[in-house]
């Protein structure tokens, strides 16, 4: 034991020194970061349906939705203006705590979705709707690739010719080619401060430089054919500080949306679908693929529950939308938290990532402003213990802090105290 801390020098002729040797500290790992700290650190997220012309933008979003809100129709830039609507995410954790306690009122758990008008080569130079097109999409948080995987003459494709792997390297081509032009522009810029800000003091000379190194190596990076929501290995905490003030259209994380004809989607085979697989594996790696009849869904929506239940049965399917919207939600980095109770069970959307007081103050400023306390079930150990009094039972109702980060699920009420009115 004593050798593993010292070791004892003898120095002729005269005396003995004894010297201590530490053992070597352990390397402390920080933690990698993660794709979820790309993005708006916002409750009020969205996702947008991005495709070519009458790829099924708007059908999917119609059946999205359960409504006729968005234009449908057999020509290219049917849909101009954007639509946006509430999709209803499928959550068993919701319907059983409403089985508990039988509420008088319930907030179901939503994703905001947003119908963007078609996409054409050449829109980052403002071909077709191309301007107002990449302006949409600089607003949602998330994209879902609509991508057409059928072959029917009656229905126009804007290429002539049905290749969903050509339409997403189109579309991923146009938003990498307008991110580069706006990246461009923000480094023309930053030149043009260089002196200014090398007079200021030290700290806002390093600041610059470190900013110019970001741009520099997020631009180099796209020109690369890159897109910067894959580069995490290589983007230090300043370079996602960067990427989150620009926004960057590349930046988001995208799910795949593959439209089918009814038989395919039924045997679930086609032709088109090994490709999209590899391609998504190269240039998207980690992104989910959902295959989906638009159709067979567009048919369901009109429909009352009972007689989709019987149509699914019948046809020996089940809909693809209910993991589409789940894994949309979790894309864009939304988690539930829940308040429930005899008056009213709620699902609260937050982002990933909230402490206790931020997700309080979603329900209301107040709750923030005089936080006292989370009191916080986690639900899978609820469901396990059945009810709050058994949680409690068992010391599993836990009293929570400021830096508690809420996680996905919880079940929380807050405890808090305001005196004074807000400041304005």
């Amino acid at each position: 034991l004593a050798q593993a801390f010292f070791s004892i020098f003898v120095s002729p002729p005269c005396f003995n020194t004894c010297i201590l040797v530490m053992p070597p500290k352990k390397k402390v790992e920080e933690e990698k970061p993660g794709p979820w700290l790309l993005g708006r650190f916002s409750k009020n997220l969205k996702v947008g349906l991005v495709g070519l012309p009458n790829v099924g933008k708007s059908t999917l979003y119609n059946s999205l939705s359960k409504s006729n809100h968005s234009e449908a129709a057999n020509f290219p830039f049917c849909t101009i203006d954007p639509s946006e609507t509430r999709a209803f995410v499928p959550d068993e954790r919701f319907d059983w705590l409403v089985e508990q306690h039988k509420p008088k009122s319930e907030v179901k758990p939503f994703l905001n979705v947003v119908d963007i008008a078609g996409l054409i080569k050449g829109a980052s130079k403002g071909e077709g709707l191309g301007n107002a097109f990449l302006s949409h999409i600089k607003s949602v948080d998330g994209i879902i690739h609509v991508m057409r995987a059928f072959e029917d003459d009656d229905v126009i494709h804007a290429e002539d010719k049905v290749d969903p792997v050509r339409d997403i390297e189109t579309i991923c081509s146009e938003l990498r080619i307008k991110d580069l032009e706006y990246v461009g522009g923000v480094i023309d810029r930053h030149m043009k401060n260089k002196t200014a800000e090398a007079t200021k003091t030290p700290q806002s000379k390093k600041r610059w430089e470190e900013n110019l190194a970001s741009y520099e190596k997020i631009q180099k990076y796209m020109e690369d054919g890159k897109d910067t929501r894959l580069g995490m290995d290589i983007w230090n905490n300043h370079d996602i500080d960067v990427l989150n003030e620009l926004q960057l259209l590349t930046a988001k994380p995208v799910l795949f949306a593959v439209n089918m004809n009814f038989h395919d989607y039924k045997r679930k085979k086609n032709k088109f679908l090994k490709p999209i697989f590899d391609w998504v594996q190269v240039n998207a790696p980690g992104s989910v693929i959902v295959p989906y009849c638009g159709s067979f869904e567009d048919e369901l929506k009109d429909m009352e529950p009972a007689d989709v239940e019987a149509k699914l049965k019948e046809c020996e399917v089940t809909s693809a939308l209910p993991k589409m919207i789940q894994t949309a939600f979790k894309m864009v980095n939304l988690i539930n938290f829940y308040t429930a109770g005899p008056d009213e069970v709620k699902a609260w959307i937050i982002r990933r990532g909230f402490k206790a007081p931020q997700a309080a103050g979603v329900i209301h400023t107040d709750f923030e402003r005089g936080f006292i306390c989370a009191e916080v079930m986690a639900f899978d150990e609820l469901k396990e213990k059945g009810s709050e009094l058994n949680m409690k039972a068992a010391g599993r109702y836990r009293q929570e802090g400021k830096t508690y980060e809420v996680q996905d699920g919880d079940v929380i009420f807050f405890k808090f105290n305001v005196t004074t009115a807000a400041k304005k």
